[in-house]
């Protein structure tokens, strides 16, 4: 008889890679069909039908593939959110993110023509990309649920961890969209001022949040666009949280944030895109910024590009690490003046 093949490897991940957008499948209908809101409490899968509006067996599949993914809990016949979708899948709740996933979803035309991209390359791009109104607004809006959703509060620990905060008078929050962290911070501290810079259709919308947090006294906007615009000056903390990707040249940028502080003054970074192992890790951002890449915008950085470039500009001393945050793992650069 002839012999059986030798294996020493399993072929479970490639299993696992096949199923693996039908989890994102189920969230996504999930949020579509507000599965989240009606099971804050234990409910029946009738229940839910009912509720729902939907088809009896298919909703009761439906809800055991969610269990079955953790989004759900199943005890005797009843369905209950989980602690994560309870938390970000609820409409209402202060920490939605049923706006923002669909968002942050790969772009499926992209990954359709994928052999075909490998082959060709990126088609060409448009010159001058065209943002309106409604597309700043919207963006601004995903991003205030993202940084409400713990991006902010991970932010806000690591500033007024640093020994210098009390000393600080005027910060500075770089590419700042709406602006919680900002405020965040701000509020934390008896006596600082803040500015929140960023594109001026952006801070037109950030005037907004500034409003509802009752912060118009402590913050206020400056519009422009970093690579090119004065950043102003006399500031004691510049903070750049995932921002630095629209740098066209790093250096440039970082120069001008040292420039901006006075003697003895702090930037912190907080970039979620840091790549290691030539580019291939972590996978979460490798996967992240694929579609972008493929189609010719590539967003990433080598792990410790920036605090090279801090140290290059002139910045006394530069402490960096690597964050697992809820996100995943960010880079943390803090350079002192």
């Amino acid at each position: 008889m002839k012999k059986l093949p030798e294996v020493k490897v399993g072929y479970g991940n490639l299993y696992g890679m096949l199923i693996a957008p039908i989890r994102s499948k189920l969230l996504m209908a999930g949020i579509e069909l507000k599965v989240f809101n009606e099971l804050s409490e234990p409910k029946s899968a009738d229940a839910v039908t009912k509720a729902i509006d939907t088809h009896p067996n298919n909703t009761r599949l439906f809800l055991d593939a969610l269990a079955a993914i953790n989004l759900l809990e199943k005890k005797n016949e009843l369905y209950k959110n989980s602690p994560e979708a309870q938390a970000f899948l609820v409409e209402g709740g202060p920490t939605f993110l049923g706006r923002l996933l669909p968002f942050m979803q790969p772009d499926a035309e992209v990954f359709e023509n994928l052999t075909k991209l490998v082959r060709e390359g990126p088609p060409p791009q448009p010159e001058t990309p065209s943002f309106s109104e409604d597309m700043v607004t919207k963006g601004v809006v995903l991003m205030a649920d993202a940084e409400k959703a713990g991006y902010a509060q991970e932010a806000v620990e690591i500033v007024l961890g640093l020994p210098e905060f009390p000393s600080f008078r005027k910060m500075l929050d770089l590419g700042g969209g709406p602006g919680l962290i900002g405020m965040a911070i701000v509020d934390a501290h008896p006596s600082m001022n803040g500015v929140n810079f960023d594109l001026p259709p952006v801070v037109r919308e950030a005037k907004a949040y500034i409003k509802e947090y009752g912060m118009e006294d402590k913050m206020e906007v400056r519009g422009g666009d970093f690579n090119q615009d004065s950043i102003g000056e006399g500031y004691d903390l510049v903070l750049a949280s995932g921002v630095l990707q629209f740098a066209t040249d790093i250096d440039s940028v970082v120069k001008k944030v040292f420039d901006s502080l006075n003697p003895s003054g702090v930037f912190v970074s907080i970039f979620p895109f840091g790549q290691t192992h030539e580019r291939t890790k972590p996978e979460s951002i490798v996967l992240s910024l694929l579609s972008m890449a493929l189609m010719g915008q590539e967003a990433g950085i080598d792990q410790g590009h920036i605090a090279d470039s801090m140290r290059k500009v002139g910045f006394k001393s530069v402490r960096s690490q690597t964050m697992d945050t809820f996100m995943g793992p960010m880079e943390l650069d803090i350079a002192r003046k």
